[in-house]
């Protein structure tokens, strides 16, 4: 029976030790707001936030919050997901409340922000009337990804004026968060949307690996990353699924672009505007060949194109690929994460100077926040010096973040320049507004191309990957034969004029077979080439 009697407290004990043992919730029972956040950030980074914030809002109100995190991926799944809540919301209002019919010409219109001024009636009137009413998605936060998302959510009417503009007016300057920075917006005039912190992009590579295949140094520039001893070896994410890999290639083409026009109007010396002006243009899109060229060979290194760009920083730490193109803070988390395992320094992150600009992941309120006021404060905290410092600050500082180092650049201005700041940094030497050779992003030259671009990079690089390695390989071994690799680089069919033309025009038709027949088109042109291309480089190399 006492031998019974132990089995029974021995079992008892092993089901409710560990929760007798689990940390107790610091207010049990009291949560009396509630948040909710949609949001592509990792878990290190809700953690972090949300404990702050937490003490934050309580310090300054009495009452606990608690977040509800909402994760459905990237932003491009985010997006989806937000079109299709506010459309069933809206189209519930139209019909239940509204009393409208629901059809086709309010469905396309509604949340069409560039609806033209010769609209029909009824095509303004579902427009007007989604932009006069608080239908909500049931999400009060969307937090983090980069500000092309936050600008077409902001156009659609998704996102709605927040209050902390004219609260801290004196946030929004030169002095703290300017307007826009090299080129890049750093906040929406009206409020919508407001970047919180900085993301920029590089190269992360692993020095183990790039001794085992003879390279001593690891790569700086972009360019490095065409080298053909890189075959099979580079880490890439596919731009049409990550919004932050799209951000990176369009670096790359923007930075050629630059080039190409910095080094044509410097030849043509002292002309008429009119001319030099002619000149720029067409800089700008020869420009976009270079750096399609340059993508394409970087592409015919990939390993793979994989859909998360979380994916290429822990694959290159692991040693399955020696490089790969990501974010600055992906790069410097898998540093961290390598070192805290009492690893060596074999992760190295660079961004390329003069190839990367800084661009922010903002916050911004969504249309029908059902906590609007919590949903203001976090926005407020998310910009007020406690909120930036997490971004930065080693673990248990001050202000810093309570288990994770974030290694993210913060997007206050004033942040750099607080005393004493430097020793409690986990990036000391990192400062975004410091003086170095950056590339000044032109929106005009590739921001309305942005879908283009990764359509055009998906068919040339992914949907023909296994054409693209075979002939870039039979490069390779041949040497680069002249007319083999012209064949190669042949880009007539998604050269500039041809991208803002009839890839524009696909890419935007309200029938989707017409994208469906292009990606098929060009996808089977660059087959074709391609297979061109290993007849000649073979011929080449045989003729040796």
């Amino acid at each position: 029976m006492l031998k019974q009697a132990i089995i029974v407290l021995t079992l008892l004990a092993t089901l409710v030790l560990p929760f007798a043992l689990r940390p107790r919730p610091q207010h049990p029972g009291r949560v009396e707001e509630t948040l909710v956040i949609i949001t592509p950030h990792n878990e290190a980074i809700r953690q972090e936030f949300g404990l702050a914030f937490s003490r934050w809002y309580q310090a300054r109100t009495g009452r606990v919050v608690e977040i509800d995190w909402r994760l459905i991926g990237g932003t491009s799944e985010i997006a989806r997901y937000l079109e299709g809540e506010y459309t069933a919301a809206f189209q519930n209002h139209w019909v239940n409340t509204l009393g409208r019919p629901w059809s086709n010409a309010v469905l396309n219109a509604f949340a069409n922000g560039a609806l033209a001024n010769d609209a029909p009636a009824l095509s303004k009137e579902a427009r007007a009337a989604f932009l006069a009413s608080n239908v909500s998605c049931g999400i009060d936060l969307f937090f983090g990804g980069g500000s092309y998302d936050f600008i077409r959510q902001a156009q659609a009417g998704r996102l709605v004026a927040s209050e902390v503009l004219k609260k801290h007016p004196e946030w929004f300057t030169e002095a703290v968060i300017p307007p826009s920075f090299a080129g890049e917006e750093f906040w929406d005039r009206e409020g919508r949307w407001v970047g919180t912190v900085l993301s920029s992009f590089g190269i992360i590579a692993n020095r183990d690996a790039l001794r085992r295949l003879g390279v001593t140094t690891p790569p700086r520039v972009w360019a490095d990353l065409a080298d053909p001893r890189f075959f099979g070896e580079v880490a890439l994410a596919d731009p049409t699924k990550s919004g932050s890999m799209a951000k990176a290639f369009e670096n790359v083409i923007q930075q050629q672009m630059q080039r190409v026009v910095a080094e044509r109007l410097a030849a043509l010396g002292a002309v008429d505007e009119a001319t030099r002006r002619l000149a720029e243009q067409a800089a700008v899109a020869a420009g976009w060949n270079e750096g399609l060229k340059l993508i394409q060979q970087i592409g015919a290194n990939a390993r793979y194109f994989t859909d998360s760009a979380q994916k290429v920083p822990i694959d290159v730490a692991a040693g399955d690929c020696a490089v790969g193109m990501g974010i600055d803070f992906f790069g410097r988390q898998q540093q961290e994460a390598v070192r805290r395992r009492g690893a060596d320094d074999r992760v190295s992150y660079v961004s390329p100077e003069g190839g990367a600009v800084a661009s922010v992941d903002p916050v911004g309120l969504l249309r029908g926040a059902p906590h609007r006021e919590v949903a203001e404060a976090f926005i407020e905290f998310s910009l007020s010096l406690e909120g930036q410092k997490l971004w930065n600050l080693k673990p248990g500082e001050v202000d810093g973040p309570t288990y994770f180092a974030l290694r993210r650049l913060p997007v206050r201005r004033d942040f750099y320049t607080l005393p004493g700041i430097a020793a409690l940094r986990s990036d000391p030497d990192e400062n975004p507004y410091g003086p170095q050779d950056r590339l000044i992003y032109q929106p005009e030259r590739t921001g309305r191309l942005f879908r283009e671009m990764a359509f055009v990079i998906r068919v040339m690089c992914l949907d023909t990957q296994p054409e693209l390695k075979r002939a870039w390989q039979a490069l390779i071994a041949a040497g680069m034969p002249a007319d083999a690799l012209a064949v190669f680089q042949e880009l007539t069919a998604v050269d500039y004029a041809a991208t803002q033309g009839r890839i524009r025009s696909a890419l935007r038709a309200s029938n989707k077979v017409e994208e469906l027949l292009l990606a098929k088109e060009l996808a089977q042109r660059f087959r074709t080439q391609y297979q061109r291309t290993v007849v000649l480089a073979e011929a080449a190399h045989g003729g040796r």
